[in-house]
């Protein structure tokens, strides 16, 4: 993910998450802390080339390291790539991450009513520690919290073998996972 990469990113926020999407300010506040010596995010985007040779952006992630723990602050893949294998592939992404920070657990928080995305966190080896009531505004929805504890240990010893519920690499759709590298921002959110 790049700073120009915000706009369409939002788009998909949007469409995916229409009543607690995050906002402009969100994205630009946890990429400005993306970079340099002192980073404590990781954003990741999946892109697929249009027929016209053009690029989408069909899928993100990002992740926030505090001392030894990390968090996976969000995680999205678009409707039509639902059930590629894609969002194995950003969660591994992120996991590496985790364990580059040095992190020894990753938190989440992930609607209760999402049960995909409960899923996809319990193939990884999160398990459930509680819940956070009302986190979801508007919408008043509570937040399942899960935790993995060592996510160096859940990381597959290939790409092939990310924990995509029998995936084949041939029915995940051709994208490119690129890191942030190029991130400018002045925003800060609390």
């Amino acid at each position: 993910m790049r700073w120009w990469d915000i706009e369409p990113v939002l788009e998909l926020e949007k469409d995916l998450f229409p009543e607690d999407a995050w906002s402009r300010g969100m994205f630009w506040s946890d990429l400005a802390h993306a970079r340099g010596p002192q980073a404590t995010r990781r954003y990741f985007v999946a892109e697929d080339e249009n027929a016209d040779g053009s690029r989408r952006i069909i899928g993100y992630g990002g992740l926030a390291a505090a001392g030894d723990v990390a968090d996976v602050q969000t995680i999205a893949v678009a409707r039509e790539h639902w059930g590629t294998g894609l969002g194995a592939v950003l969660l591994t992404e992120l996991l590496r991450a985790a364990t580059a920070f040095e992190c020894a657990e990753v938190m989440l928080e992930c609607r209760v009513d999402n049960v995909r995305a409960q899923k996809l966190y319990e193939r990884f080896g999160f398990e459930p520690i509680g819940f956070r009531r009302g986190y979801y505004q508007p919408g008043n929805v509570d937040a399942l919290v899960m935790r993995l504890r060592d996510p160096a240990a859940s990381l597959p010893a290939r790409e092939t073998d990310v924990p995509g519920a029998g995936v084949q690499e041939t029915d995940v759709p051709e994208t490119d996972v690129h890191e942030i590298d190029d991130v400018q921002g002045t925003e800060s959110n609390g």
